[in-house]
């Protein structure tokens, strides 16, 4: 008999939300932004974020005050499947423009529990978000997967999403956003729940 132990589940689901408002703020906040933007230069990020300029997006616009309780709702449902006693809180949300060439570096979300992205615009062959085995670092000597192995046993998992996709992981999981080959830039907003 073969058991599945320390899984790490990923959230999926589909929003029912007014992307084109989303994406006319996306693009509205990464013009008007001068902060956001001057961050986006020295930090070499090809678009727009608003990670480290604004941390009142639910008051300052009502297209994301109105998605605050739709991504807690999303966050409590995802909790109760992990058999979670703690009702999470959203911390910390963004809104990212990414250009074409952007990609973005593996990475955790330290100092919170759960992450996460809707996506708004997602063009042609925009990069997709690629997962990483959190035991990875530990299988030195491991042989490589079979490329048809199933999923759950995969060192990396790779999603292409469509707008209107929400993805939600725990904090601790690996991730990083592919090279964005496609020709418009690719709208998201993230964040993470305390």
């Amino acid at each position: 008999m073969t058991r599945l132990l320390f899984a790490s589940p990923l959230h999926e689901a589909r929003l029912d939300v007014d992307l084109e408002e989303l994406a006319r703020t996306i693009r509205y906040l990464a013009e008007a932004d001068t902060a956001g933007q001057r961050w986006a230069e020295e930090k070499d990020y090809w678009g727009y974020t608003s990670y480290a300029s604004l941390d009142d997006l639910t008051t300052r616009d009502p297209a994301i005050g109105e998605l605050k309780p739709v991504l807690e709702k999303e966050a409590r449902a995802f909790a109760k499947a992990l058999g979670w006693d703690h009702k999470p809180k959203l911390d910390h949300i963004w809104v990212n423009l990414m250009e074409p060439g952007a990609h973005h570096s593996a990475h955790i979300h330290p100092h919170s529990v759960l992450s996460g992205t809707l996506y708004v615009e997602v063009p042609e062959s925009a990069g997709a978000i690629r997962f990483e085995d959190p035991r990875l670092p530990m299988m030195m000597v491991a042989p490589l997967r079979r490329e048809d192995a199933p999923e759950h046993l995969q060192p990396h998992v790779t999603i292409a999403p469509s707008p209107g996709t929400l993805l939600l992981w725990e904090s601790f999981l690996r991730h990083e956003v592919m090279p964005h080959h496609g020709e418009q830039e690719r709208l998201s907003i993230s964040f993470n729940f305390s």
